[in-house]
């Protein structure tokens, strides 16, 4: 009895009108979309420029559709080449046919030419790049689905894989779905490189070497799983022996690394700063980092020091401003005419009673205060009319 199974989908193309809607072929538009969204806010994080990732992916996305065809091709040749077999079907991309292995080698070297026409470098790139690419991977893996297409053995788990076309040689039944395998593997190595890449602070190509890594480990297994024709060697599929060397070589290269280049870039894109496209945080792999503010000012020679280089109202002292405070020290403020008439002698001290002593000490300090509060405009008319009121007050 059928309690419960993956369906196949009855077709693999949606038509709108005359033109053809391929499953496989908006699987894997759809991830590459995903993929440079995802690497261009991380580039951005990390101290680049926005609008740089997709530049780069104008010459890493064609290189990668020809390397992964040309892997698929090679080494699954008698499909295309072999007897009753037509050559033509082998640029028939839509039909599903695309190594991964060739799409990342062929790939990083468009990647190469791209970041080398901006003058960065290709590790930090393929670095923010990492968890995009899984997640790539991961969706694009639906389009064999579409295709009911690289399956695994038949089992009968609940979560089993029904086959429904007879094309090609497929037997209908239920397999394992190799396909949600990967999709699910792909999302857990992307969350892996997130969570590793903020706990480690990864540089120098470590991140994209233990997406690497750990995609081979899954690859491995679940290669084990499929039933669909491929070359052998000493009773493993290619893809078998392809994951294990290249795993090795992602190993050596992330330990390596890391002894001889550790820690993290701390510039990426160095027009960036420039050009304003990044604002800190190139040392933590997020944009504005704590470390902006102080550069800021480290960088404009202000800090600490500013506030006693001012003036009480709040601007620094200018050349003029202190020709102006010096001709008046002699003859400015109530206490330069305090003192004097203290000097004077009773003469003085009978013309201005207590009283009017108080009063004309109030409104000395209320004019000085002013002055202070009000800049130096306010300051001169306080102490003008200070004086006019000590004048009067000896007059009198």
């Amino acid at each position: 009895m059928e309690l419960a199974y993956i369906p196949s989908p009855s077709s693999g193309v949606l038509y709108l009108g005359p033109v053809p809607l391929r499953g496989y072929a908006f699987s894997i538009l759809a991830g590459l979309f995903l993929a440079l969204w995802i690497v261009d806010r991380r580039w951005v994080a990390r101290g680049g420029q926005k609008g740089t990732a997709w530049d780069i992916a104008f010459w890493a996305v064609p290189f990668g559709l020809v390397g992964g065809r040309l892997y698929h091709v090679i080494t699954d040749y008698q499909l295309y080449f072999g007897e009753g077999r037509n050559w033509v079907d082998a640029f028939k991309i839509w039909e599903g046919g695309l190594g991964i292995w060739g799409a990342i080698a062929l790939g990083a070297v468009g990647a190469w030419i791209g970041c080398r026409r901006r003058g960065i470098a290709l590790p930090p790139y393929a670095d923010a790049l990492a968890p995009g690419l899984a997640l790539a991977q991961a969706i694009g893996r639906w389009g064999n689905w579409f295709n009911q297409e690289l399956y695994g053995r038949e089992t009968d788990l609940p979560w089993a894989l029904h086959i429904t076309s007879t094309e090609g040689g497929r037997v209908p039944g239920y397999y394992h779905p190799t396909f949600l395998y990967e999709f699910l593997w792909c999302v857990g190595v992307a969350l892996l490189v997130i969570w590793a890449d903020r706990r480690f602070k990864l540089g120098h190509g470590r991140a994209f070497a233990l997406y690497v890594a750990a995609y081979c480990a899954g690859r491995f297994w679940i290669e084990y799983l499929r039933v669909d024709e491929a070359r052998e060697i000493l009773g493993l599929r290619l893809n078998n022996w392809t994951a294990m060397f290249v795993f090795v070589l992602a190993v050596v290269y992330f330990v390596m690394s890391a002894k001889l280049r550790p820690g993290r870039e701390t510039v990426v894109e160095p027009g960036a700063a420039a050009t304003g496209g990044a604002t800190g945080g190139a040392t933590d792999g997020s944009a504005g980092g704590d470390d902006a503010p102080d550069a800021a000012g480290s960088g404009s020679g202000s800090g600490a020091t500013e506030p006693e280089a001012a003036g009480k109202d709040g601007k620094a002292d200018s050349p003029e401003a202190k020709e102006e405070a010096g001709s008046k020290k002699p003859d400015a403020g109530p206490k330069a005419d305090a003192i004097p008439k203290e000097k004077d002698g009773a003469a003085d001290k009978d013309a201005a009673g207590p009283g009017d002593a108080k009063a004309e000490d109030a409104e000395a300090e209320t004019a000085r205060a002013d002055s202070e509060d009000t800049g130096p405009g306010a300051a001169d008319s306080a102490d003008a009319r200070s004086k006019d009121e000590a004048g009067s007050a000896k007059k009198s």
